[in-house]
């Protein structure tokens, strides 16, 4: 691994190519915050992708490009004269100090979770924090990550349950109320019911993984790869002998399914 000194030349080095090209190529030249913002969610998706599959090199390469939009908006607002990189960086430290009283001042914290719950009420106390509890959530967040990070920071005040077990009564709650509303005929007047139901039935999902200690954005995305996993061997079986799906039965499919289960 590369000393400090190395890694700090190697910054520099980055940071002067992205000043050559901003300066040189028509395409970073033209580039604002707005044209960058779709392309950096792509790149961050991309740098999950790699985490997702644990694919090293692929892990590194997509930093890289993740590093590049940081320091590109960081370049932006420099030439604009609000704020540099030795802002960006300098405001980072100051916030992770300040934040970790058990590492730089006398509070303790021994568990994880005695950190998460320090971190929230430190944050309610910085002079440019948030206003509320759930102020800091993004709005822009998708919402199987969103309902987690809500109920992660109302459990760090206190909002949880006395135990994990209680959980359970609720979702099976949820579930009871979903069927009366479908019961009450998929009609337009009642298909925001529905709806709503069906919001309240994941939320409640979501809690229960949350207190069992499960990620469930990462949960259920282990399980869109297994389905995509399987059915994708369904599709190759059937190629395998000039078939469509339109050229079979729903139990045969089921029976190639249980195939790709075992394999």
């Amino acid at each position: 691994m590369h000393s400090k000194e190395e890694k700090l030349k190697a910054f520099g080095d980055f940071l002067d190519v992205l000043d050559t090209l901003r300066e040189k190529c028509p395409w970073d030249r033209k580039q604002t915050n707005e044209s960058l913002r779709p392309n950096t969610i792509e790149e961050v998706y991309e740098l999950c992708d790699a985490l997702i599959a644990d694919d090293n090199p692929n892990i590194c390469k997509e930093l890289g490009d993740v590093l590049l939009h940081v320091a590109f908006y960081a370049k932006i607002g420099e030439e604009k004269q609000l704020f540099d990189l030795a802002d960006v960086c300098s405001r980072l430290s100051e916030k992770l100090i300040f934040r970790h009283p058990h590492i730089y001042g006398n509070v303790d914290a021994e568990t994880p979770d005695q950190v998460s719950k320090n971190w929230e009420k430190i944050k309610q106390r910085e002079k440019d924090g948030n206003k509320s509890v759930l102020a800091g959530v993004p709005s822009t967040l998708p919402a199987l990550i969103k309902a987690n990070r809500i109920q992660e920071k109302a459990r760090n005040v206190g909002f949880d349950w006395e135990s994990r077990e209680q959980v359970w009564d609720k979702v099976k709650e949820e579930i009871a109320e979903v069927e009366l509303e479908i019961k009450g005929g998929d009609t337009e007047g009642n298909a925001a019911n529905i709806e709503a139901e069906f919001g309240d039935l994941l939320f409640a999902v979501v809690n229960a993984a949350r207190l069992y200690g499960v990620d469930p954005e990462n949960a259920l995305e282990r399980t869109n790869r297994k389905f995509i996993g399987r059915f994708n061997y369904i599709e190759n079986r059937l190629k395998e002998t000039d078939r469509t799906f339109s050229d079979v039965t729903l139990k045969e499919m089921d029976e190639i399914w249980e195939e790709a289960k075992k394999i």
